[in-house]
């Protein structure tokens, strides 16, 4: 099987999840991906090939791209796939696409000329169109401030996204043999989208015209020991507050990391920080505060008082898992749903806005840090799923004929609200434990 993808580590971390129980069942995995380092020594970790597409993800993301050189980024992006992928997909049978919408639109597009089965994965709601929220706006293409109908802000960024990626992506397919696509959301998300996110943290909302199938969250347990100067560092006093954001690039008049450190400080608590793509370091030589790089964020976040944190998908959930209450600060895309989700399970809380201050995330990690949110973290920890990644790969096994009848091991009865998956018998549950708000 071939798993596609382009964006940040949130894209490719579920994948390689997703990679690990497909070969537990011995099927053939390779990933495309890009060719970021951080990325190809991850899948190595677990033995799963990596076929590099496109530039480096971080190098992008860090680079401050302008608003308008979107479209020429995604026509760039979009011919890598469809070189990338096409050699990646021989002697494959289902293709998995995920990342961003060129990415996708790429990925599909080949799978169709293959004659390949696909599968379109989301971890988060806001690309499926739905009238219970909006979409989000795509950088320097703001929708117009009188237009607060969903329904027709839907309609918008359907006009928004042929306008950026429809020209590329009919030239590729036009190379290929393919007749041009006149919707381009709609051909990506296809009518069977999948939803790789947990049901408690991100329960679903309708959306009519789509056949939601939520796996729950792709998370494979990580049983990488933790640095030993990291765990001399923790057993030397009080758990500390972790700081980190991942991929974001965090561009701020500020610094971010004395910010945070000095906030942290004023809690009465030591600090974890993580550099990520934003380069956090340290602000002074005191013994109270730790760096890490890449580290075993489910083991670490089992041992801190609180995870502040820029809200990704990957990350919320893992926090959730460990029981840890969250401070989210929340940089752009999904991130303010998850940020909400949060505040609304308990669990933590919502900065305002994407600029923390000292005075700002001390403010915040003093609602967290209370005996009433660890307590609230707790209980909704033991909610999580940890099989999304076990049911998905036993629902594409199935889909590509490699399991005939039941699948076994997925516990989790076929939904009588909704048509079976196209290729695929059985749906998963939405019933979970209650969680009271």
């Amino acid at each position: 099987m071939l798993l596609s993808t382009y964006g940040s580590r949130g894209d490719v971390e579920p994948l390689v999840a997703l990679a690990v129980r497909l070969r537990e069942h011995g099927a053939e995995v390779r990933v495309c991906a890009p060719p970021d380092e951080d990325f190809a020594q991850r899948l190595a970790g677990v033995g799963v090939p990596l076929v590099p597409v496109g530039r480096s993800a971080r190098a992008l993301t860090t680079g401050a791209p302008r608003p308008s050189s979107l479209p020429q980024r995604a026509a760039e992006l979009i011919a890598a796939q469809f070189d990338a992928v096409t050699a990646a997909a021989e002697g494959c049978d289902v293709l998995v696409a995920t990342g961003m919408m060129p990415a996708m639109a790429g990925a599909r597009s080949v799978a169709e000329k293959l004659g390949l089965r696909s599968v379109l994965v989301t971890f988060q709601q806001s690309p499926l169109p739905s009238p219970h929220y909006p979409p989000l706006a795509y950088p320097g293409r703001p929708f117009p401030p009188e237009v607060t109908d969903n329904r027709v802000l839907w309609d918008l960024d359907a006009q928004s996204i042929n306008e950026l990626f429809g020209a590329a992506l009919n030239t590729n397919r036009a190379s290929i043999g393919l007749p041009p696509v006149d919707n381009v959301r709609d051909y990506v998300i296809g009518d069977q989208p999948w939803l790789a996110t947990d049901p408690i943290l991100d329960p679903r909302q309708e959306t009519p015209d789509l056949d939601v199938v939520q796996t729950g969250a792709w998370i494979l347990p990580d049983a990488r020991p933790l640095p030993a100067e990291l765990v001399a560092f923790l057993d030397a006093g009080t758990p500390p507050v972790y700081v980190g954001f991942g991929s974001m690039p965090m561009r701020t008049s500020t610094d971010v990391a004395q910010e945070a450190i000095e906030a942290i400080h004023a809690r009465g608590h030591r600090a974890v920080v993580a550099r990520g793509w934003a380069d956090l370091a340290l602000i002074d030589d005191r013994d109270d505060c730790f760096v890490v790089g890449e580290v075993n964020h489910q083991a670490l976040f089992g041992r801190v008082a609180a995870v502040v944190h820029h809200g990704g998908a990957g990350t919320t959930t893992t926090a959730a898992r460990a029981g840890a209450p969250q401070v989210v600060v929340p940089q752009g895309t999904d991130q303010p749903y998850w940020a909400g989700r949060v505040a609304e399970l308990g669990i933590g809380t919502a900065h305002d806005g994407p600029i923390p201050t000292t005075e700002s995330l001390s403010a915040a990690l003093r609602t967290v840090l209370t005996p009433e949110t660890r307590a609230r973290a707790t209980a909704v920890a033991g909610t999580i799923r940890t099989d999304g990644a076990a049911v998905a790969a036993k629902l594409l096994l199935d889909a590509a004929g490699r399991e005939r009848g039941p699948v076994s091991g997925v516990n989790h009865a076929v939904s009588r609200e909704r048509p079976p998956v196209s290729g695929v018998n059985h749906a998963v549950s939405q019933e979970r434990p209650s969680v009271s708000a």
